[in-house]
């Protein structure tokens, strides 16, 4: 079969790969679709991922068509699927609680072992969720979106909360929209003009704009010095995530969507005298990828404005290398596999 091979940082090539054998007992061989490129995908591409074994194939935002079952898969033969990309052991501590987005021994397809950026994959059959009429165009971008809608849901916010969301890059945005599903008041902060005029124009979303000013006196003007109920942080910037505490209202939560490889401090006096909820938040569950998928069938995710740029599995090598740079209106790149 044909597959993207990111053979060492910024060595991308499409190539011949050995096609997977038939599936075992409660696997499934999958078509692949569509695959979402994600934020990761480049940094693995750039060579800032710092847990990742090269060769390796790409690609955890998939959809597909179930062409095999092995023994014990219900799933039927054609059947069009999303992906749950987190392969889980089902017997750590994080598993037994009902919490395999966390589990001690997680795979991702793409990350930890070769994922969807070609023709077919096998995957355990508990990770494939019927796409129940969704396109399996849209059903690639289910995954992502996952994410936020995960966040706000460990956010418990009450409707009506005054939430800030940091960072307006794919990740952020598809939090903002899951936190407006839930009846959140919204606001993005970010530092780049062009997208919080896309989140703003496009989307219908409040905006600070951190460009113009420093953004403790941003979140203060915009709140009456109160700060904001929720805050979630979707930068992956160490420095917005520490900076983030103080954009809190007491009583308030802020929730860390993305992850940093560094050490977080923050003021324990501040924390403590706000009696703050620190929460974070790592992939998704089954309930959330349902959430989604269900929201995209209702038209309340506006997914043709997301998804910006498409690209072919032949031109991915040229089109990733080019969008690592050039993110002047990208928002999300999809590849069109099958």
């Amino acid at each position: 079969m044909k597959a993207v091979v990111c053979r060492s940082p910024g060595d991308l090539v499409l190539e011949d790969h050995p096609a997977p054998a038939a599936p075992p007992a409660g696997w499934a061989l999958v078509a692949v679709s569509h695959v979402g490129i994600c934020g990761t995908d480049y940094h693995i591409f750039e060579g800032k991922h710092p847990f990742l074994a090269y060769p390796r194939i790409m690609g955890h935002e998939v959809s597909g068509t179930v062409v095999e079952t092995g023994e014990g898969v219900e799933l039927a033969v054609g059947e069009p699927v999303v992906i749950n990309p987190y392969l889980s052991c089902g017997k750590c501590i994080a598993c037994r609680h009902g919490k395999p987005n966390c589990c001690v021994r997680i795979e991702v397809l793409g990350v930890h072992r070769d994922g969807a950026m070609c023709e077919r994959i096998l995957v355990p059959a508990q990770n494939l969720y019927p796409a129940n009429g969704l396109s399996l165009a849209d059903a690639a971008a289910v995954e992502f979106l996952a994410i936020g809608a995960h966040a706000v849901r460990r956010s418990c916010a009450e409707p009506g909360a005054r939430t800030l969301v940091i960072g307006a890059g794919p990740i952020g945005l598809g939090t903002a929209i899951f936190a407006r599903i839930a009846e959140l008041d919204v606001t993005l902060l970010d530092m780049s003009s062009e997208r919080l005029a896309f989140a703003a124009n496009e989307l219908g979303f409040q905006t600070l704009d951190g460009s113009r000013g420093a953004a403790p006196d941003l979140v203060r003007e915009a709140t009456s010095g109160e700060g904001f109920d929720v805050v979630f942080d979707a930068t992956g910037n160490t420095q917005s995530v520490q900076s983030a505490f103080a954009h809190v209202a007491h009583g308030g939560t802020l929730v860390l969507v993305s992850v940093v490889k560094d050490d977080i401090s923050f003021s324990d006096p501040e924390f403590h005298k706000r009696e703050m909820t620190l929460i974070g938040s790592r992939n998704a569950l089954r309930a959330d990828f349902d959430h989604v998928a269900a929201s995209i069938r209702n038209g309340a995710v506006p997914l043709a404005k997301l998804v910006t740029h498409r690209t072919s599995l032949a031109e991915t090598p040229s089109d990733l290398a080019r969008w690592a740079h050039e993110k002047s209106g990208l928002i999300k790149a999809v590849i069109e596999v099958g």
